[in-house]
Order: structure tokens, then C-alpha cells, then sequence
């Protein structure tokens, strides 16, 4: 048998020859070259067959509501998907005399070839940020970020930032060959989500919780019986999803009814995910499918007082988003942008900080600060009575994530300014830092210069850090305890403000977050502070191949940033 590794056409053709030299005429080539030939084509067949199956097996997945393992994202089931099929496929090629060529970086695993980079790339509103990643290990390689063109197509940013690696001196995959491309977007807005449920403290807190936990900018939050003047308002908020909610399992299903055959005959163009009542959900499925909505049934959010199961409808969220949302956004003329990404940017740092949490055995926060919003992650392992008893109406969510949109660097710098001086924080009257953020109003996309404006921008940082990890560790009603995070090990931070703040800099804004003691929450107390300097986190969700030593290097590399 003979073997063959490449990972240029250039060597594979050195191969070939190779072959003919070693056989007495021409007439002996034939038959390596019909063997491979052969073999290339009953591979086709098997990988068509395998994807067919796949998408089969995603959409029976979501419409059916098919349980998913606890802790694994749907990226995590469909890595599980392929590695299936991946080994079908072996079993079915194996015993024949020859070895495949590398033609798609998932299949170079089970074929034996060697794989090709990773790229992985996070289209932000702002900035373009991509990294390239070996395929066994999970190296760092390369990174590179270029300005967004959103105003013309974001492809044109992504291959900019893709030819800064090249230019590097690595082998980088090209966008369209999609096996090796990772993408997760939060340009134009991000997800846009609505929540419509019962009663605000009980079914619609739920479907908050649930759509912050898919990556969704909640933008509207409508507890009881829609109206027409209801149904307005939701339309004018411009949904890009609504997650429509209601009762526990065997509870109230009037509402739920109603409101989904007030949707199903509205003027509001969102997709729909239904995640109420399970007893009501075919009545529901058929008031949508009477008016032909775009719809997906999930499992009931809130099955039972104080028990959350988010992890059916946050997988039908990311479907939906990826589905109908990402394309329609005017981001990218054709479809290639749409059909690379597989999450919304949150989302995949969300399934990241999950990734990590699960590797160390560790509770870590991510603190994420912005132009606009600051966003907070949390990953807990529940202790004592937080993991036995159901406290709440709305038990927490261990994986978690929140976002503050008065909170930000630079669009919402007033309103950082304004909060922390409600709440009495030191420094927030200081009249450097109050002239600085009062430039900032108008020139939002100033960089401090000097060292001066370096500090007044690192304690703006400071302050919009430690207000929106107060806020993620608060109760999130009087009937509430604070969030658990005592015992928390890392705290990450991540934004351009700590990615580029001088030497030193971005460890005092987080050491300034540690020590809040009598900010209203529960200080870790033995907590290491670090920054994602590389945008690891992201790429750690997107790629979320915990079989392999891609993710787990990814990991200790987040780590070592420390």
C-alpha cells in the first residue's frame, strides 16, 4: 500500500511521478492511477451521503425537540455529528489499497492525511479579528484584525485580515473552502431578539435568561396577553427573533395560545422559536403553520418552577439566527458570508468560557468591554445547597452571560460616568476623567495619545467593568441571593481598551474589579486576573472539539495570556 501525505498539489504530483518511476512503462501507471480514482470517487459519495444525513439529523433535532447532552452546545453535538460519520466512513473505506488525498480538513483525521490551519475569524461591528490555529494542537500561529467594512461587504474585511496571515508566511485556508474557516459575527447588530412570555417574573425572566445565553441582544421583554397596540410596539423594535414562551409543563396554556395566534397573524416578519408549555405545543405549531411562519419548536424554558433548561431553545436560537438572520442583514452581497458563520460572537465566547470552565474544573468570569455594551460571562460549579435546592422560582443559570448596553468606552462613556457617580464610586468625579469622556461624546473614535489619556481611558474601563460585574453578580430580584462567585479562579478580561492599554495597565483595571468589596456582590477571593490578548475565547467556542488536543491547547494558551 502505499501511503501518501501532502498538502500541496505540487507534492502530490512528486508522488505520482514518483509511482510511474518505480513501475516499467507507461501502460503500469494505469492501474495506481484507476485505483485512485476509484477510491476518490466512492469518497464523494460518502462525504454527499454524510452531509445529508447531517443536515437531516440537525433539523430533526430542533423541530422534533430531541434532547441534547447537558453541558454540549449544539456546535458540540454537530462536531459529534461529523466524528460519526467520520468514522462510518472509515469503516466503510477500510481494507481497501490506498490512502486518500487531503480534500477537506475534517476528513483529513480519519483519512490520514495531514489538515490544513485553522481560521478562525470574528467579524465584530468594529474590528475583524482572525487567527490561525494548528490542527493538532491548537497553537496560536498567527493573528491579525482589520476594520469591519460593513458598509460594503464584510467578506472584503475578513480577506484583508486572511492575507495579513499569508502574508505572515503560513498556509492559510481560503474562505471558500469552508472546512477549515470558523466564523462568528456581531456585525449589524448581532442577534436582535424579543422575548414574549406569561408573567415577567417567571416565564418571560426565563426566556431572558435563556436568549442572553444564545448570544442575543434582548431589545424587548413582554409579559401577559398581546395586544394590537402590543403587537405594534414589538414591531417596532425589529426583531430578529421572538422566543415565545409561557406556563410550565401541565401549567397555564391560555396565554401562551393566544399570543401565538396573535403572532402567526401579525405584520411581524420575525422567525419564532416556541418554548412554552410542552402539553400546548402542537396547538401552538399549528396556529404557525396555518399562516406559514417561519417557526422551530424547543423544549418548554421553564418546565417546572425553579428548574431553567435553556440548552433546547438556545440551540434552536442559533438555528434560527443562522438560518434566516445572519444572510438578511445586507452584510455580504452573496452567500458565502452567511453560510461560514456558525455562531453569533457572544454565543461562541459564551461556548468558550464553557469549554474552559470544563477543562480547569474551575468557576471563571469573562468581562468583556466595549464601545457600546460591556458584557459579562460567568461559568460556576454550584456547591452545597446552590446544587441541590431550588431556591428560586427562576433557578440561575450556571453558565451564564449579561449585557450591559449604558456601558461602554466609548458611545455609551456618559452613561458609565453617570451610573458610577450615582453609586458614589471613587474617581467617577474626577474633572480630568469627566472632560475626557465628555470629548468622547463627540469624537468616538478618539484613541488616547498621551499618557494622561491613557489613564483617564483605563479608568473609564474600571468603572464600566466593575459596574457591569456588579450588576452579573447582583440579585436579579429582592427575592434573590447574590450570583456565587466567592469561589471564582480567573477573572478575563477582553476589548480593544485592555487588549492595547500599555504594560501593566489592563491588570490594574481588573485588579480595581476584584477588590470592589461593598459593590453589592460576593469578591472572588482568590481570583487571577488575566486578558484574552489574542481572542482565544472566541475561537475556543467556534472550533469546541473537546476529542481533540485543538481545544484543550487553546485552553492552556488563554491561560498562559496571564
Amino acid at each position: 500500500m502505499v501511503t501518501m501525505q501532502w498538502a500541496t498539489q505540487d507534492s502530490s504530483i512528486g508522488i505520482l511521478s514518483n509511482m510511474g518511476g518505480m513501475m516499467e512503462g507507461p501502460s503500469l501507471l494505469l492501474g495506481p492511477m484507476l485505483t485512485v480514482m476509484v477510491g476518490f470517487f466512492f469518497y464523494l459519495h460518502a462525504r454527499t451521503e454524510r452531509n445529508e444525513v447531517m443536515e437531516k439529523a440537525e433539523a430533526a433535532a430542533v423541530e422534533k425537540r430531541r434532547a441534547r447532552p447537558s453541558k454540549r452546545s449544539a456546535l458540540t453535538w454537530r462536531r459529534q455529528s461529523h466524528a460519526a460519520k467520520d468514522q462510518q466512513a472509515s469503516a466503510d473505506f477500510a481494507g481497501r489499497d490506498v490512502d486518500w488525498f487531503h480534500l477537506g480538513a475534517r476528513h483529513g483525521r480519519v483519512l490520514g492525511f495531514h489538515r490544513l490551519n485553522l481560521l478562525c475569524v470574528d467579524v465584530g461591528s468594529t474590528f475583524t479579528k482572525a487567527c490561525l490555529v494548528s490542527p493538532t494542537d491548537g497553537q496560536l500561529l498567527a493573528r491579525s484584525a482589520r476594520p469591519t467594512t460593513s458598509q460594503t461587504d464584510v467578506l472584503v474585511g475578513m480577506q484583508r485580515a486572511r492575507q495579513d496571515l499569508v502574508d505572515q508566511g503560513h498556509q492559510v485556508p481560503d474562505l471558500a473552502q469552508g472546512d477549515d474557516v470558523y466564523v462568528c459575527s456581531s456585525a449589524g447588530g448581532g442577534l436582535r431578539l424579543a422575548v414574549v412570555g406569561f408573567e415577567r417574573q417567571v416565564t418571560a425572566e426565563a426566556g431572558h435568561r435563556v436568549g442572553l445565553s444564545a448570544g442575543a441582544k434582548v431589545l424587548h421583554i413582554f409579559a401577559g396577553r398581546l395586544s394590537v397596540a402590543d403587537v405594534a410596539a414589538l414591531r417596532a423594535d425589529r426583531p430578529d427573533v421572538i422566543l415565545l414562551v409561557g406556563g410550565t409543563n401541565g401549567g397555564n396554556s391560555e396565554v401562551l395560545l393566544h399570543n401565538a395566534r396573535r403572532l402567526a397573524t401579525s405584520r411581524v416578519g420575525a422567525a419564532i422559536v416556541a418554548a412554552g408549555n410542552d402539553e400546548a405545543a402542537q396547538a401552538v405549531a399549528e396556529a404557525l403553520t396555518d399562516t406559514q411562519r417561519r417557526f422551530v419548536m424547543a423544549d418548554n424554558v421553564l418546565p417546572k418552577i425553579g428548574e431553567v433548561a435553556p440548552t433546547s431553545a438556545r440551540s434552536a436560537i442559533r438555528v434560527m439566527f443562522l438560518r434566516h438572520v445572519i444572510g438578511g442583514k445586507g452584510l455580504s452581497k452573496g452567500p458565502l458570508f452567511a453560510s461560514l458563520v456558525q455562531a453569533a460572537t457572544p454565543d461562541a465566547v459564551l461556548t468558550g468560557a464553557e469549554n474552559l470552565g470544563s477543562f480547569l474544573g474551575e468557576d471563571i468570569v469573562i468581562a468583556d468591554v466595549g464601545g457600546a455594551t460591556t458584557d459579562v460571562y460567568s461559568v460556576l460549579q454550584p456547591e452545597g445547597e446552590d446544587a441541590t435546592l431550588r431556591k428560586h422560582v427562576v433557578a440561575p443559570l450556571w453558565q451564564s452571560r449579561t449585557v450591559e448596553g449604558d456601558l461602554g468606552m466609548r458611545w455609551s462613556a456618559a452613561t458609565v460616568l453617570e451610573a458610577a457617580q450615582s453609586e458614589g464610586m471613587s474617581g467617577a468625579d474626577d474633572a480630568g476623567l469627566v472632560g475626557w469622556v465628555r470629548s468622547l461624546r463627540e469624537h468616538t473614535d478618539r484613541i488616547p495619545e498621551s499618557a494622561q489619556e491613557q489613564g483617564w481611558d483605563a479608568e473609564l474601563a474600571r468603572l464600566a467593568l466593575t459596574l457591569a460585574v456588579r450588576r452579573h453578580g447582583r440579585p436579579a430580584n429582592p427575592a434573590e441571593g447574590p450570583r456565587p462567585l466567592v469561589n471564582v479562579k480567573y477573572l478575563i478580561g477582553s476589548g480593544g481598551a485592555l487588549r492595547h492599554a500599555p504594560s501593566g495597565v489592563a491588570e490594574g483595571v481588573l485588579s480595581g474589579v476584584l477588590t470592589d468589596h461593598g459593590g453589592g456582590w460576593r469578591t472572588p477571593t482568590a481570583a487571577n486576573a488575566l486578558v484574552d490578548e489574542h481572542y482565544l475565547l472566541a475561537a475556543l467556542g467556534l472550533i469546541d472539539d473537546q476529542d481533540t488536543g485543538v481545544s484543550r491547547g487553546l485552553a492552556a494558551q488563554i491561560l498562559e495570556q496571564g
